[in-house]
């Protein structure tokens, strides 16, 4: 068995395995107070409702094909080489339909490779090893243009070759990872070798290469692949335009873990549990998990990537901010890097759909680290090719060291019974570039670990997500957390939920829902076992997922703000569009909490790419709080039955901890919380020096 190190792709990894699916439902969501809104991605899965499939049951049959381990290979002619992994494997299982018109205009992104590939590996590995000589020796973005990036030549020379084939050359990314062009069909086609035709997947109409993606020989080198010729599994579901949709939570609710007992409603399995937590704040947050100081996050600068740009970003942050005892922002510390968005891709992604997303992320960010900086980088898209720009202009300005993302996709898709990789090298070499030039610049990237477990639900298939299964990014996981009245942390377990609902005789629980939603984990078949990991998370694994953890549960989540549409009146005014508040989870929770608390751990000193230093931390006397098997069973939740108010009465459910799919949580390194929770002793371990 042939394995690249260092993240890159298994050649005897998965492409596809033909399945007997038993039960399928499509679909990922949103987690707030109480409900599943599939109009907004908590974890934003860049998947479309219905191209993914989730499966009840699985029955394997063999049908094992290795990837190749290029990204390029030559052609039979010698002329062309084929960017394997750009047509997608499952055009060669499902008929097309028609070819795309010739004058239907195109985008898409070429990802040039950088240069000196090893050497970048090579330094990005020794400056974030707390056992290198070259621990923490950053490079400036100067100097990795002047030693990895592609040459003006490049540049040049593959951007003739596409003007030449009548495609335009619309823009030169962030340090050359990419040329943005445009086109006709039928040039796109010429460019590179393909024919684009549509197809029908799961009863949705796509399109992507139906012949084999290349690029001459003279350009070989420099080109790592082409994006957005195939958006299936590269992009998120539509929602509503306008301001998002209202929601408020339900009453009685606790203002701390454990202030309000159900002792209105039954027992469950012998106990009576607590009233929901309303929502945390930021204050309580930062007690729990040790923050303190009067100038938090102070010197740190804290990247959040997401799709689109809301008009009430930060309004709603400062409103949040002063309702509940912190600072609004100050004069030039929220900054928006956001670029224009595709109006063309702005149906297909859901507009608004992200506006909670990136409310969410801010107000978690400035409520852990209250006087760090905070850029948002919106994209102009949900299509992760949009996504990764936008990592890459972070790295280029090189004023965060630390990138929250609470996005990702799919590694497989399920169609029409077969088990398809969405993933190829040539799109993890371009995603890595960008990563390593961040480790390499002092800049670590956290991406959520995602809301369905092990995936089996969601995808048919146990997996981490990508990008947060990848090697070079620190994953974080999901935790239920019970924080008293003085803001310590009582418990934390691992977030996973199964719902139950009232008997009809109103005197029990009975089970309505096996696994509702969970903190995603699991071990990669993609990725080798990163040598950060070795020792710690089990062997002869790959890529065990997630790292650390934060709270995540939506049971006892956070309390935001954000101007909403409110069909119906509440307690937060009268019909119409006005700020309003409500509890919400999942990583996307995760990630921007973890965030912050980087933030105020590094201050002015960069940690950089994280992972060696959390795993060599755990090895010697580990300072995080290790999650495990504790606490309550769960906790009974109130919400309106209309979502807005009372009317329309209520709706009680129990929703229980730590029943997390197949994962769990246990001593030690596990793949619901990786290996714990922040701590104050993290806090000083990390910036008492050398974090070592």
């Amino acid at each position: 068995m042939s394995m690249r190190t260092g993240g890159s792709y298994r050649e005897s990894s998965l492409l596809k395995i033909r399945l007997t699916l038993c039960r399928m439902q499509f679909g990922q969501g949103r987690w707030i107070a109480g409900r599943r809104d599939s109009r907004r991605g908590i974890m934003k899965s860049l998947l479309r409702r219905t191209a993914g499939v989730a499966v009840g049951c699985l029955c394997f049959a063999a049908l094992i094909s290795a990837v190749a381990t290029a990204s390029t290979r030559k052609t039979d002619d010698g002329d062309r080489h084929v960017l394997k992994g750009a047509k997608p494997s499952w055009t060669d299982a499902v008929a097309k339909t028609a070819d795309v018109p010739a004058g239907e205009g195109i985008r898409a992104k070429v990802w040039l490779a950088p240069r000196n590939a090893a050497g970048l590996d090579a330094l990005a590995r020794a400056v974030s090893d707390p056992s290198s000589s070259q621990y923490q020796q950053f490079i400036s973005e100067d100097a990795y243009r002047a030693q990895f990036a592609p040459t003006a030549d490049q540049v040049a020379q593959v951007s003739a070759w596409l003007t030449s084939a009548g495609l335009h050359v619309d823009a030169v990314g962030a340090d050359a990872h990419y040329l943005a062009v445009s086109g006709t069909a039928e040039a796109v086609n010429a460019a590179f070798g393909t024919e684009l035709a549509k197809f029908v997947v799961n009863g949705e109409l796509t399109q992507a290469p139906a012949v084999e993606v290349s690029v001459p020989s003279s350009v070989a080198d420099s080109v790592a692949t082409v994006t957005g010729l195939s958006p299936l599994g590269h992009k998120v579901q539509p929602a509503d335009f306008g301001p998002p949709g209202g929601f408020v939570n339900g009453t009685p609710c606790s203002n701390y873990y454990g202030q309000r007992m159900a002792d209105d409603q039954p027992k469950f399995q012998g106990h009576t549990l607590p009233y929901a937590p309303c929502g945390y704040t930021p204050s309580q947050y930062r007690g729990a998990y040790g923050v303190s100081g009067s100038n938090a996050g102070s010197g740190a600068t804290v990247a959040i990537t997401d799709a689109f740009d809301a008009p009430t970003l930060l309004s709603d942050a400062n409103t949040y901010a002063t309702k509940h005892g912190d600072q609004a922002f100050k004069s030039n510390q929220f900054r928006d890097r956001s670029v224009p968005e595709d109006a063309s891709k702005e149906a297909d992604c859901g507009g608004n759909g992200w506006y909670g997303e990136q409310t969410l992320d801010i107000e978690a960010v400035h409520g852990m680290a209250p006087d760090a900086t905070v850029l948002y980088y919106g994209a102009a898209s949900c299509y992760d090719d949009d996504l990764l720009a936008q990592l890459a202009q972070v790295v280029k300005d090189n004023k965060a060291s630390v990138v929250t993302n609470s996005w990702g996709e799919p590694t497989f898709l399920v169609i029409d019974g077969v088990l398809y990789t969405t993933i190829d090298q040539g799109l993890i070499d371009a995603y890595e570039s960008v990563f390593k030039q961040g480790a390499a610049q002092g800049i670590g990237f956290y991406f959520s670990s995602g809301d369905s477990g092990d995936n089996l639900d969601a995808w048919g298939y146990k997996h981490p997500d990508w990008p947060s299964g990848g090697v070079w990014v620190t994953s974080v996981g999901g935790t239920t957390l019970a924080i008293d009245r003085s803001n310590n942390r009582t418990f934390e377990t691992g977030w996973g939920t199964q719902r139950y609902g009232l008997t009809a005789d109103l005197k029990g629980w009975t089970l309505q829902v096996p696994f509702l939603y969970g903190a995603g984990g699991g071990f990669s078949q993609v990725f080798d076992q990163p040598w950060y990991q070795q020792g710690v998370a089990p062997s002869n694994t790959g890529r065990s997922v997630p790292d650390l953890a934060m709270d995540g549960d939506p049971t006892t989540g956070m309390l935001i703000g954000e101007t909403q549409s409110y069909p119906l009146a509440s307690r937060f005014g009268p019909a119409g569009v006005h700020y309003g508040e409500f509890r919400i989870g999942g990583t996307s929770l995760s990630s921007p909490l973890l965030a912050g608390a980087q933030a105020v751990a590094q201050g002015t000193r960069r940690i950089g790419f994280a992972n060696p230093l959390i795993y060599s931390l755990v090895r010697n006397n580990s300072p995080f709080f290790d999650v495990t098997p504790q606490g309550d069973a769960g906790n009974v939740r109130a919400d309106y039955v209309n979502a807005m108010n009372a009317d329309g009465g209520y709706r009680y459910t129990v929703r229980t901890f730590d029943d997390d799919s197949s994962l769990k949580t246990e001593r030690g390194w596990d793949d619901v919380t990786g290996v714990g929770s922040i701590t104050p002793a993290y806090f000083s371990r990390v910036s008492g020096g050398s974090g070592r």
